[in-house]
């Protein structure tokens, strides 16, 4: 009936012995009766490319199927995460470019569009090149097949992880439509609607559309405004031709959000730059910040208002948050795509090519300081991606059906844009004089320094006190008034908007492959699985950064150099620069630079599966899994000769690719309609595993030497009725990196991966009455503890104890089916999580968390016909 993944199987196996009897029961017509209703039940899928049912497929593959997903409630993929216990979504910064999907507890982390996943999406076998690019609303869906492992001979794009493979509805030849509105709590408003049907006896057409909108549950303590909100709509329209030789199927799609997105809360875990500090205590570490920020953000002769918060006072569970006045968090998301499935029977073999175009557009704003102080922020952030995407199948069999072939090519041409503005705000010096006040604060003197003079003739300029206190400088400065002049004087004042006026980067990739993927069935019951796959891909990158910061002029001048060996003598010049001059905005890296790398690669899959008999089938294999490498798309990763380093390389920006050598075991089981449940051990073995670390002023991507990721998983589906589902899934995942570069996380289970997840739910479709149905369906899944940052003082303030979270969806529906309307709660127990967490930059060891949405809960009403 439906597949959702239950909690353990011992209580499978407890239900189990009471679907026997139920099956006993009664006469035998209302046995054939209840026979002939389960064997609608029977899930088949296409992850090998072939119609099979899910229990034949020699693979770890959890399948969701669209009336599940309806009575979940789920409206993008990240609510998949809650029927399938090995995949994980999370959203971090933005849901734009900072979502990210794992399987078995890999996945590809980070802010950057560079990054390409290690879980790949398809949505009616068009590839979705980054996870951002997968969240906008479903259209109805027919299932969504959770492929675990490498995936490579079969779909057109290689991925290292697994495969969301997700088939919607097509266009039918009888003419049918449907319309479902829902409102809940936060004046949350969702309305769909459908119309299919024949314009001939060939060809039929589809048109779906959907607008939803819901307030945001951040609250900006400095305007009052919600932050991570919903605003969004698409259409998308359908042609399906179909003869007895050949199908086609045509797509066409428009999605847009304006929305208020991500918001971050400040957990005052406080800095941890100042010597002296007690950090024994939660109200000492945050000290210094609450002093700095708090203090500024509030006082009008410093560039700030009147009675604006600098950081809310913090509870776990919190979710309020402080904005500079005159910034937000605005994203704007557009995309739209085309694409055509042919699917044409030559005889002895079918021949399918998809060709796809999709373009993808974000701009976002973004108080990057964290903070109601106006530090910095971004402004009109653009990412745009355009891909091309072509791929071709011939597929037949041969020698009586004893081999089952396919072969195939996969071509992508994607141009990826990105023009970045982080930019500093109106109390940038303020923050920096603030922050070397207190490094430099001591019994000698109290007052401590600054750079800037934004502080008053209280605290003196570090140029001033240096000169004071230095016989050989003050000699020298008494007879070179420049010299004089240099010491006496502020750092040049930063203007608000200094900073990248715009970093724009351009990389074009040119990927090619030819892949097979073959079944050798050498008896009925025993067959060898064999696939190949050779990848090649090439990058070109262009880059033109234009930065414009007082500051680092003044550091980068060489009439500087004594005023920079002064700071340096007083161990002052690596703060005082990072913090004037952050690697993310220094304009000793402008300029116009290129690069390109090419890479090729052989990935492949060999497996082997034995029919016990007709109810048990035992495979086993080895997949060969591959990820490419790119660049770092942020100035962020080179290195100023100021401090050491060679300048800016385009080789800096570059990263290896990601390779993993993956084994797994496992077995299927069908003994009864009413009872399956299926069991895979894995162990997967990943090289130069890509990474986005942060590395104190920004974040740079690193390939970890080796992780490893091992684990068992178990799910079980068990019906006692036809109008009666459990389903139970359990994942247990041990993933660890083996690299000192990564550093906190090296030999801890990967940041944010639970250990031991559960899931489970119950859907009961009774039929009350002729012509009245009932619906009442329940899910959960549960997590054990886990932690967003391995950093050990960060998991003070971001772990998560184990948790679970409660969907809950009831209704009647009557017309036979025509009508309907339902209630449904989100999150029944307001459970609170944190959804990722990460270190704040210029804060010392300051964290904060993306906090999880509350209880949502209303009601949907819908009609068909």
């Amino acid at each position: 009936m439906k597949s959702i993944h239950m909690l353990l199987v011992s209580t499978a196996v407890l239900v189990a012995p009471a679907t026997s009897a139920f099956a006993q029961d009664g006469e035998v017509q209302a046995e054939q009766a209840t026979e002939d209703a389960y064997s609608d039940n029977e899930i088949i899928v296409t992850a090998t490319r072939r119609d099979q049912a899910a229990q034949d497929v020699p693979l770890s593959v959890s399948v969701v199927g669209g009336e599940q997903l309806a009575n979940a409630g789920v409206v993008d993929i990240r609510g998949i995460q809650q029927l399938a216990p090995s995949l994980k979504t999370t959203t971090g910064q933005s849901s734009a470019t900072g979502a990210v999907l794992s399987i078995r507890g890999i996945g590809t982390a980070g802010d950057n569009p560079g990054f390409e996943p290690a879980v790949g999406v398809f949505i009616d076998g068009v590839f979705r090149s980054r996870a951002g690019v997968a969240l906008a609303e479903l259209p109805p869906i027919e299932r969504v097949e959770v492929l675990r492992g490498p995936q490579g001979t079969l779909f057109g794009r290689n991925t290292s992880a697994g495969a969301l493979n997700i088939t919607t509805q097509k266009p039918k030849f009888e003419l049918g439509g449907y319309v479902e509105a829902s409102y809940g709590n936060l004046d949350e408003i969702e309305v769909k609607a459908g119309v299919t049907g024949p314009v001939s006896e060939q060809l039929a057409l589809r048109l779906d559309g959907g607008y939803h909108k819901r307030d945001g549950y951040i609250v900006d303590l400095n305007s009052d405004n919600r932050i991570n909100n919903i605003d969004r709509y698409f259409v998308r329209g359908q042609a399906l031709f179909e003869n007895d030789t050949v199908s086609f199927r045509f797509i066409g799609d428009f999605a847009k959000t304006d929305e208020v997105c991500c918001g971050a809360v400040n957990t005052l875990s406080g800095l941890q730059l100042f010597p002296g500090i007690d950090t024994s205590s939660n109200s000492a570490l945050a000290l210094v910040a609450t002093n700095i920020i708090n203090g500024f953000a509030g006082v009008p002769a410093l560039g700030g208002t009147a009675g604006t918060v600098g950081i809310p006072a913090y509870s776990r569970g919190s979710r309020t948050m402080a904005v500079s006045p005159g910034r937000n968090l605005a994203e704007k998301v557009s995309e739209w795509g085309l694409s055509g499935e042919l699917n044409w029977d030559l005889g002895g073999a079918t021949l399918t090519s998809i060709t796809a175009y999709r373009d993808w557009d974000a701009r976002r704003n973004q108080d990057i300081d964290f903070s109601g102080l106006d530090r910095a922020y971004r402004e009109n952030y653009r990412t745009g991606i355009k891909d091309f995407t072509q791929e071709i199948r011939l597929q037949g069999t041969a020698f009586n059906d004893r081999v089952d072939w396919l072969v195939g090519g996969f071509y992508l041409n994607e141009k990826l844009t990105l023009n970045d503005t982080v930019r500093f705000g109106n109390q940038a010096d303020q923050y920096v004089d603030g922050v070397i006040r207190e490094l430099t604060r001591s019994a000698a003197l109290p007052s401590g320094l600054q750079l800037f003079g934004t502080l008053g003739p209280a605290t003196p300029l570090f140029g001033q006190v240096a000169l004071a206190t230095n016989p050989t400088l003050a000699a020298a400065a008494a007879g070179n008034p420049a010299l004089f002049a240099l010491f006496n004087s502020p750092l040049p004042r930063t203007p608000n908007g200094a900073g990248q006026q715009n970093d724009a980067y351009k990389v074009d990739t040119e990927a090619y492959a030819l892949f097979t993927h073959n079944i050798i069935n050498f008896t009925d019951n025993l067959s060898l699985t064999l696939g190949l796959r050779y990848n090649h891909e090439t990058k070109d990158i262009a880059s033109d950064l234009t930065s414009t910061v007082p500051a680092c002029a003044f550091f980068q001048n060489p009439a500087t150099a004594p005023y920079r060996a002064a700071l340096q003598g007083a161990g002052l010049l690596n703060s005082a620069f990072l913090l004037t001059c952050n690697p993310t905005v220094n304009s000793e890296f402008n300029g116009v630079r290129s690069d390109d790398r090419s890479e090729s690669e052989f990935t492949g899959t060999a497996r082997l599966s034995f029919k016990v008999n007709d109810d048990v089938l035992v495979y086993g294999g080895y997949d060969r899994g591959y990820k490419s490498g790119g660049y770092n798309l942020d100035r962020g990763s080179f290195d100023s000769v100021l401090l050491g380093g060679d300048g800016a390389q385009m080789t800096d920006l570059e990263f290896g690719n990601e390779t993993v050598d993956a084994y797994e075991f496992g077995i299927k089981t069908n003994f009864t309609r009413q009872f399956q449940f299926n069991a895979s051990l894995f162990y997967s073995n990943f090289k130069g595993y890509q990474s986005n670390r942060f590395l104190g002023n920004s974040f740079v991507v690193l390939n970890y030497d080796k992780l490893v990721s091992k684990g068992v998983e178990l799910e079980s589906i068990i019906r006692p009725h036809p109008d009666l589902a459990f389903n139970l899934g359990y994942t247990y995942v041990d993933a660890k990196v083996t690299d000192p570069l990564a550093g906190a996380d090296n030999g801890r289970q990967a940041s944010n991966q639970p250990k031991h997840t559960i899931t489970g739910a119950m859907t009961w479709t009774p039929q009350i009455s002729e012509g009245v149905g009932g619906l009442f369906h329940v899910d959960y899944r549960v997590n054990s503890d886990a932690f967003p940052l391995n950093d050990l003082l960060g998991r003070r303030f971001t772990a998560n104890d184990g948790f679970g979270i409660v969907n809950l969806r009831a209704g009647v529906n009557f017309g036979d089916g025509k009508y309907s309307i339902e209630g449904y709660v989100e999150n029944l127990f307001d459970t609170y999580y944190n959804i990722t967490a990460f270190p704040i930059p210029e804060q010392g060891n300051s964290f904060a968390v993306y906090p999880a949405p509350p209880r949502f809960y209303g009601v949907k009403v819908g009609a068909k016909f």
